[in-house]
Protein backbone atom coordinates (compact mmCIF):
# COMPACT_ATOMS: atom_id res chain seq x y z
CA UNK A 1 0.00 0.00 0.00
CA UNK A 2 1.61 3.05 -0.79
CA UNK A 3 1.53 6.27 1.68
CA UNK A 4 2.79 9.88 1.60
CA UNK A 5 4.72 10.62 4.75
CA UNK A 6 7.22 13.24 5.88
CA UNK A 7 10.86 12.00 6.82
CA UNK A 8 14.13 12.83 8.29
CA UNK A 9 17.34 11.17 7.41
CA UNK A 10 19.22 9.20 9.88
CA UNK A 11 21.91 7.62 8.16
CA UNK A 12 22.08 5.31 4.81
CA UNK A 13 24.30 1.96 4.83
CA UNK A 14 25.53 -0.30 2.13
CA UNK A 15 23.08 -3.58 1.55
CA UNK A 16 24.14 -4.78 -2.17
CA UNK A 17 25.06 -3.81 -5.46
CA UNK A 18 21.94 -2.50 -6.29
CA UNK A 19 20.33 -0.62 -2.98
CA UNK A 20 21.73 0.90 -0.05
CA UNK A 21 19.59 1.18 3.32
CA UNK A 22 18.31 4.58 4.47
CA UNK A 23 17.07 4.83 8.06
CA UNK A 24 14.59 7.26 8.34
CA UNK A 25 12.49 8.83 10.88
CA UNK A 26 8.94 9.40 9.59
CA UNK A 27 6.14 11.30 10.85
CA UNK A 28 3.53 8.70 10.51
CA UNK A 29 5.45 4.78 10.98
CA UNK A 30 8.49 5.89 13.20
CA UNK A 31 12.01 5.04 12.31
CA UNK A 32 11.57 2.60 8.99
CA UNK A 33 14.43 0.80 6.92
CA UNK A 34 14.04 1.85 3.18
CA UNK A 35 15.54 0.40 -0.11
CA UNK A 36 17.65 3.11 -1.40
CA UNK A 37 18.90 2.82 -4.92
CA UNK A 38 22.21 3.05 -5.54
CA UNK A 39 22.03 4.18 -9.05
CA UNK A 40 23.12 7.69 -9.89
CA UNK A 41 23.14 10.40 -12.39
CA UNK A 42 20.66 12.16 -14.06
CA UNK A 43 18.63 8.85 -15.29
CA UNK A 44 18.25 8.26 -11.36
CA UNK A 45 14.60 8.75 -10.41
CA UNK A 46 15.28 8.89 -6.64
CA UNK A 47 18.61 11.01 -5.85
CA UNK A 48 20.77 9.46 -3.29
CA UNK A 49 22.02 13.13 -2.43
CA UNK A 50 18.76 13.96 -0.86
CA UNK A 51 19.82 11.84 1.88
CA UNK A 52 22.07 13.78 3.32
CA UNK A 53 21.90 13.31 7.32
CA UNK A 54 19.15 15.49 8.99
CA UNK A 55 17.92 16.27 5.17
CA UNK A 56 13.97 16.72 5.98
CA UNK A 57 11.88 15.28 2.65
CA UNK A 58 8.65 14.04 1.12
CA UNK A 59 7.71 10.79 1.15
CA UNK A 60 5.60 8.36 -0.84
CA UNK A 61 6.34 4.90 0.61
CA UNK A 62 5.05 1.19 -0.11
CA UNK A 63 4.39 -0.29 3.17
CA UNK A 64 3.78 -4.06 3.35
CA UNK A 65 3.23 -6.15 6.55
CA UNK A 66 5.76 -8.46 8.06
CA UNK A 67 8.37 -6.47 6.12
CA UNK A 68 11.88 -5.36 7.77
CA UNK A 69 12.55 -3.43 4.23
CA UNK A 70 10.22 -0.87 2.74
CA UNK A 71 10.17 0.83 -0.72
CA UNK A 72 10.77 3.93 -1.98
CA UNK A 73 8.61 5.38 -4.46
CA UNK A 74 9.08 9.61 -4.56
CA UNK A 75 11.30 11.18 -2.35
CA UNK A 76 10.84 15.22 -2.64
CA UNK A 77 13.22 17.91 -0.42
CA UNK A 78 11.20 19.99 1.96
CA UNK A 79 13.79 22.68 2.18
CA UNK A 80 17.54 22.87 1.24
CA UNK A 81 20.41 22.49 3.45
CA UNK A 82 22.93 24.52 2.51
CA UNK A 83 25.05 25.20 5.65
CA UNK A 84 24.81 22.18 6.83
CA UNK A 85 26.61 20.39 3.77
CA UNK A 86 28.94 23.25 4.01
CA UNK A 87 29.87 24.62 7.51
CA UNK A 88 32.08 22.08 9.16
CA UNK A 89 30.59 22.59 12.86
CA UNK A 90 27.54 22.12 11.65
CA UNK A 91 28.16 19.23 9.65
CA UNK A 92 29.57 17.62 12.40
CA UNK A 93 26.59 18.23 14.77
CA UNK A 94 24.26 16.84 11.85
CA UNK A 95 26.45 13.20 11.67
CA UNK A 96 26.47 13.43 15.79
CA UNK A 97 22.37 14.19 16.26
CA UNK A 98 21.62 11.59 13.17
CA UNK A 99 23.54 8.84 14.75
CA UNK A 100 22.37 9.77 18.40
CA UNK A 101 18.72 9.89 16.75
CA UNK A 102 19.31 6.62 15.08
CA UNK A 103 20.25 4.59 18.80
CA UNK A 104 17.08 6.78 20.71
CA UNK A 105 13.99 5.87 18.32
CA UNK A 106 13.15 2.49 17.33
CA UNK A 107 11.34 1.04 14.53
CA UNK A 108 7.74 1.43 14.46
CA UNK A 109 7.77 3.99 17.22
CA UNK A 110 5.38 6.66 16.19
CA UNK A 111 5.74 9.99 18.31
CA UNK A 112 4.65 12.54 15.92
CA UNK A 113 5.47 15.49 18.74
CA UNK A 114 9.22 13.65 18.20
CA UNK A 115 9.34 14.34 14.71
CA UNK A 116 8.42 18.16 14.93
CA UNK A 117 10.43 19.03 17.58
CA UNK A 118 13.25 17.22 15.33
CA UNK A 119 12.02 18.94 12.25
CA UNK A 120 11.56 22.11 13.65
CA UNK A 121 15.45 22.13 15.14
CA UNK A 122 16.65 21.27 11.77
CA UNK A 123 15.07 24.15 10.44
CA UNK A 124 16.87 26.13 13.91
CA UNK A 125 20.54 24.84 12.90
CA UNK A 126 20.27 25.35 9.22
CA UNK A 127 19.01 28.95 9.81
CA UNK A 128 21.36 29.86 13.17
CA UNK A 129 24.31 32.47 12.74
CA UNK A 130 25.58 32.21 16.60
CA UNK A 131 25.74 29.90 19.59
CA UNK A 132 25.77 27.03 17.20
CA UNK A 133 28.35 25.14 18.94
CA UNK A 134 26.24 24.59 21.93
CA UNK A 135 22.97 23.62 19.88
CA UNK A 136 23.58 19.64 20.43
CA UNK A 137 23.23 20.56 24.22
CA UNK A 138 19.80 22.52 24.44
CA UNK A 139 18.60 19.36 21.79
CA UNK A 140 19.48 16.59 23.81
CA UNK A 141 18.05 18.34 26.56
CA UNK A 142 15.11 19.33 25.15
CA UNK A 143 14.26 16.11 23.78
CA UNK A 144 13.62 14.58 27.04
CA UNK A 145 10.32 16.17 27.04
CA UNK A 146 9.13 13.84 24.21
CA UNK A 147 10.89 10.81 25.31
CA UNK A 148 9.03 10.91 28.63
CA UNK A 149 12.57 11.41 30.67
CA UNK A 150 12.28 14.90 30.99
CA UNK A 151 14.27 15.14 34.66
CA UNK A 152 13.07 16.94 37.27
CA UNK A 153 15.38 19.89 38.15
CA UNK A 154 13.24 21.18 41.14
CA UNK A 155 16.37 22.35 43.48
CA UNK A 156 15.77 22.14 46.78
CA UNK A 157 18.67 23.40 49.89
CA UNK A 158 18.90 20.02 51.50
CA UNK A 159 18.78 18.01 48.35
CA UNK A 160 22.47 18.68 47.27
CA UNK A 161 22.74 15.24 44.58
CA UNK A 162 21.37 14.85 41.61
CA UNK A 163 20.53 11.40 41.17
CA UNK A 164 20.72 10.71 37.15
CA UNK A 165 18.86 7.03 37.65
CA UNK A 166 16.09 8.33 39.42
CA UNK A 167 16.15 11.90 37.35
CA UNK A 168 15.75 13.99 40.66
CA UNK A 169 17.57 16.15 43.18
CA UNK A 170 18.10 13.95 46.52
CA UNK A 171 19.25 14.42 49.96
CA UNK A 172 22.10 11.54 50.32
CA UNK A 173 24.32 10.74 47.70
CA UNK A 174 23.20 7.49 45.63
CA UNK A 175 25.07 4.10 46.66
CA UNK A 176 24.87 3.47 42.36
CA UNK A 177 27.53 6.17 41.37
CA UNK A 178 25.52 7.72 39.13
CA UNK A 179 25.09 11.30 40.29
CA UNK A 180 26.02 14.42 39.86
CA UNK A 181 27.18 16.29 43.13
CA UNK A 182 26.08 19.78 43.38
CA UNK A 183 28.52 21.80 41.67
CA UNK A 184 28.09 19.46 38.73
CA UNK A 185 24.59 20.09 38.62
CA UNK A 186 24.83 23.57 38.38
CA UNK A 187 24.97 22.64 34.65
CA UNK A 188 20.95 21.73 35.13
CA UNK A 189 20.20 25.00 36.14
CA UNK A 190 21.74 26.22 33.04
CA UNK A 191 20.45 23.76 30.43
CA UNK A 192 17.03 24.80 31.59
CA UNK A 193 17.86 27.94 30.82
CA UNK A 194 19.17 27.34 27.39
CA UNK A 195 16.84 27.30 24.79
CA UNK A 196 17.41 27.81 20.56
CA UNK A 197 17.19 31.32 21.14
CA UNK A 198 19.48 32.39 23.94
CA UNK A 199 21.71 29.96 23.54
CA UNK A 200 24.53 32.30 21.99
CA UNK A 201 24.11 33.70 25.25
CA UNK A 202 25.83 30.78 27.57
CA UNK A 203 29.27 31.75 27.37
CA UNK A 204 30.71 28.00 27.55
CA UNK A 205 34.47 26.76 27.42
CA UNK A 206 34.91 23.73 24.78
CA UNK A 207 35.53 21.56 27.96
CA UNK A 208 32.44 23.02 30.02
CA UNK A 209 30.35 21.86 26.69
CA UNK A 210 32.07 18.61 26.92
CA UNK A 211 31.66 18.30 30.59
CA UNK A 212 27.71 19.04 29.80
CA UNK A 213 27.45 16.96 26.98
CA UNK A 214 28.61 13.47 28.93
CA UNK A 215 26.66 14.21 32.08
CA UNK A 216 23.39 13.83 28.85
CA UNK A 217 24.72 11.12 26.95
CA UNK A 218 25.08 9.15 30.53
CA UNK A 219 21.49 10.02 31.60
CA UNK A 220 20.16 8.65 28.20
CA UNK A 221 21.91 5.72 29.05
CA UNK A 222 20.89 5.45 31.70
CA UNK A 223 17.02 5.56 30.45
CA UNK A 224 16.92 4.42 27.15
CA UNK A 225 17.35 0.66 26.71
CA UNK A 226 20.28 -0.63 24.89
CA UNK A 227 22.14 2.83 23.93
CA UNK A 228 25.01 2.34 22.88
CA UNK A 229 28.56 4.88 22.70
CA UNK A 230 28.46 7.04 19.64
CA UNK A 231 31.37 7.26 17.34
CA UNK A 232 30.79 10.99 16.27
CA UNK A 233 30.82 12.01 19.86
CA UNK A 234 34.83 12.65 19.84
CA UNK A 235 34.30 14.82 16.45
CA UNK A 236 32.10 16.65 18.16
CA UNK A 237 33.96 17.52 21.20
CA UNK A 238 36.70 19.61 18.89
CA UNK A 239 34.57 22.05 17.91
CA UNK A 240 35.71 25.52 19.68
Amino acid sequence: MLHKTEGIVLGTSPYNDIYSIAQVFTRDFGRVSYLLPRSRGKTAKIKTSLFFPLSVLHLEVEHLPLRDLHRLKEVERQFPLHDLCTNMTKMSLAFFLSEFLLRIFRESDHNEPSFDFVKNSVETLEAAEKGVASFHLAFLFGLTRFMGIYPNVEWREKNRFFDLMQGEFVMNMPIHGHYLNSSESDFLVLLQRMNYGNMHLFRLSRNNRNTILDYLLEYYRLHVYDFPPLKSVEILRMLS
